[in-house]
Parts: structure tokens; sequence; C-alpha cells
């Protein structure tokens, strides 16, 4: 399995921590960033490039880290074809996998300790998407996505007059 991993500057030390983690476990990663703690990189450049990553085949799956993990997770859900899941709980993680198909785990360094991110995402690989009922509402998602994509025209500015 290969997975495309990255952070903003909030979520830098837990993807460290993270990176070795699963390198301990013999997982494949390619970090998209940031280098160190100090640089300041928007979680939109970080999460649009690992989602497009994924969704070219170049990846398994990803992770990507931000202060609250909620950015990143808005910006990865963009992305045609990719579900991305914030999780900071193992059983969210797992459903993540087993119910949603999720392609990107997203957390939040603000928000959860190393320890417990080592768990969420260990629950997150260990799981596999399960089919059944889930396969069918899977494949709504996809399918209303692909529907909305085609039938964007022009963005427009709502207002409420």
């Amino acid at each position: 399995m290969r997975i495309a991993i990255g952070a903003d500057e909030a979520g830098y030390t837990l993807k460290e921590i993270i990176k070795s983690y699963l390198g301990d476990k013999g997982v494949e990663c390619e970090d998209f960033g940031p280098s160190d703690g100090n640089e300041q990189i928007d979680y939109p450049d970080v999460g649009f490039a690992v989602a497009e990553q994924i969704m070219q085949g170049r990846f398994d799956r990803g992770i990507l880290v931000c202060g609250t993990g909620i950015g990143m997770t808005i910006t990865a859900d963009k992305v045609p074809g990719i579900r991305a899941a914030l999780c900071h709980d193992t059983y969210s993680a797992e459903r993540a996998r087993k119910s949603n198909n999720a392609q990107v785990l997203t957390m939040g360094a603000r928000v959860i300790g190393p320890e417990l991110a080592k768990h969420v995402v260990q629950a997150w690989l260990d799981a596999e998407f399960d089919g059944g009922a889930s396969e069918r509402k899977v494949q709504k998602i996809m399918e209303g996505e692909q529907r909305l994509n085609q039938s964007r025209g022009p963005q427009s500015e709502n207002s409420c007059s």
C-alpha cells in the first residue's frame, strides 16, 4: 500500500510522528510537505496535491493533517472521486473505510494527541471497504458527484434579496 501524506505548518509535528509510525510498520509513504515546522504552507495546496495523486492512481490512500482537520477534509473532498473523512477516534476511522470507502484520512493536530492518532491511523489502515448495503450508498455519492460536475455551469453568487 502506498500512502501520500501531507500537512500544513500546524500539522507538521503530527505528520512527522505518523510518517515515522508508518515507516516502522513498513508502509510506503511519500511526504507532500511541509519540509519543516516553520515553513508556512496553506492547507489547500497540500490537500489538493495529495487528493489529486490518489485520484490519478499514484497512491492508494492519503493522510492529511492541519490544525483542526476540517480545512483538509473540505479541500480533499473537492477532488472528484475522493472521499475524505475527518476522524479523531478509531471507530470513525474504521467505519470511514468499511462503510464509506474513504481513501483519505484527515486529522486535526490541535484536536488529537499523537498516541491516539497512531491508533486512528492503524484502524483506518486495517479496515477495508466491505460493500454490502454501503456499496449502493457510495455508488450514489459517486453518481451524484458526476451528475453535479457535468451540470455545472458558470458559477454565480446567490443572494437573499
